[in-house]
């Protein structure tokens, strides 16, 4: 049986003045040292070059789309954003740290969520859905494979509820530029709605 591949790639870095803070809507432009390392990962590593690219809306994903496939045109998905963090957005955890609700936040409570903005619970109904969706696509259009762009966050979530091994979403955890490969087996994704992790990305050109 025909099986598909997904490479989720993180987008590259955006200005370390923004380093430490919850940056989710906010819609921020790569940097130059994230443009410029994007480039050279892109030169020394390799990424697949599916026929079919899935990215997140904002700035920090479509640039990276444009340096890693400049012959695609990415198939935008508001569903693939980063988590809204309301009131949060735009402050460290430790500016944080003593207000309770972020607290429980942190620890995963899918009650609580930040001002104005989304819970655990909507974060990951919201990017499963849209998951799935792109899953059924791919098998109805007989697409085999396709890479999504997208925020740590998402790519991390998505693993820790989809992928072999289980892990939790921590250690899915991946620097800038880097990701994941997945192969999906119609039938184990069916009936147990799970994938495989295989790989890490980019992948050493020796491997290509």
């Amino acid at each position: 049986m025909q099986s598909y591949i997904i490479h989720f790639i993180r987008h590259g870095s955006i200005d370390e003045t923004l380093s430490g803070k919850y940056i989710g809507t906010t819609d921020a432009a790569l940097s130059d040292k994230g443009k410029t390392m994007l480039r050279k990962l892109n030169s020394e590593y390799f990424y697949p070059q599916p026929k079919v690219v899935f990215t997140s809306p904002l700035k920090r994903c479509t640039q990276t789309c444009k340096i890693l496939f400049p012959e695609l045109k990415p198939l935008v998905i508001d569903a693939l954003s980063e988590c809204n963090f309301g009131e949060w957005e735009g402050k460290t955890a430790d500016e944080l740290k003593s207000n309770p609700d972020f607290e429980k936040w942190l620890a995963g409570d899918n009650s609580v969520k930040p001002p104005r903005g989304e819970s655990n619970a909507d974060f990951v109904r919201r990017i499963c859905n849209m998951f799935d969706s792109i899953i059924e696509g791919l098998m109805k259009t007989g697409t085999t494979e396709a890479a999504i762009v997208t925020h740590g966050g998402v790519i991390m979530t998505l693993l820790a509820v989809y992928g072999l091994p289980q892990a939790k979403p921590f250690e899915w955890a991946m620097e800038n530029g880097c990701g994941y490969s997945i192969r999906i087996t119609p039938l184990l994704w069916q009936r147990d709605k799970v994938c495989e992790v295989f790989s890490k990305l980019p992948y050493d050109r020796s491997d290509d």
